[in-house]
């Protein structure tokens, strides 16, 4: 785990380093505006997903969970991006809803297709995955069709959190320690280092991870916790997740957050 983080951290800091020099600085593509008007660059958002996929390729115990860690991380920060970049003439489909709603009436988002993408690389990436007992065709299917569930749902619900400085990242660190111990351990090392890196510019109001970098981020945790849980543990947080997931379309998470003294300490911790 100590590898991964180490990994994670240094290709996350060199592919941003790479990054400035590819694109000028305030590049409308590549610009944001946060909260409080001030511009913030998207290139956080490949530059973490590099160096999660960096850190837990180099530190996996097999190729299969390489692959899958590949596959997860790398699938959502691409279909993440495309929705970062790509201008939709739909942006008042706002939300989970908003997009499912789009696609039941035959139109397609970038948000919409965000969301079939992940849910596709999420489900080839459970099944890379290594079954950890014997089970028959349909005890497999159920095994990958939850684990997929669960790598997309966290994907979506890190985003969901992308909405002030540090945040996403401090909760995905915060959601990766319980792992370190376990099966999971090179990916939250990997979620550790890369979200460590990442936090100075993203507390500093310089960057954003937008959706490719928060999805990623998700995706990642996801995996760790297929490789950590068993079927039950594996529904039990799918169900916490899509929980959360529906809420958020009624629930201002940061309304809750700076009503809960804990919480919105954790959440101001090391903002200008």
């Amino acid at each position: 785990m100590v590898l991964a983080g180490l990994a994670s951290a240094a290709a996350t800091w060199g592919a941003r380093r790479a990054a400035d020099a590819l694109v000028a600085p305030g590049t409308p593509r590549w610009t944001r505006t946060n909260h409080r008007g001030a511009p913030l660059s998207l290139l956080e958002g490949p530059s973490v997903a590099a160096g999660l996929v960096a850190g837990a390729v180099l530190s996996a115990s097999d190729r299969r969970i390489a692959a899958a860690c590949a596959v997860a991380a790398g699938g959502a920060a691409a279909f993440g991006l495309v929705d970062d970049l790509t201008e939709d003439t739909a942006r008042s489909r706002k939300g989970l809803r908003g997009h499912l709603g789009a696609l039941a009436h035959g139109e397609l988002t970038t948000g919409g297709l965000k969301v079939l993408g992940i849910g596709a690389t999420s489900l080839v990436a459970a099944a890379l995955l290594p079954s950890r007992r014997a089970v028959g065709p349909v005890g497999r299917l159920l095994d990958v069709g939850v684990s997929g569930a669960l790598v997309a749902a966290s994907a979506n619900l890190v985003n969901l959190l992308d909405l002030r400085p540090g945040r996403a990242l401090k909760a995905a660190g915060l959601a990766a320690l319980p792992l370190l111990a376990g099966p999971g351990g090179a990916v939250a090392g990997a979620t550790l280092g890369a979200a460590g890196a990442a936090l100075p510019r993203d507390l500093g109001e310089t960057d954003m991870l937008g959706d490719g970098g928060a999805n990623a981020l998700g995706a990642l945790l996801g995996v760790g916790a297929v490789l950590a849980r068993g079927r039950r543990g594996r529904l039990a947080l799918l169900a916490g997740a899509v929980a959360l997931t529906l809420a958020s379309e009624r629930v201002s998470f940061t309304a809750v957050i700076a009503r809960t003294p804990v919480l919105r300490e954790i959440d101001a911790w090391g903002r200008r």
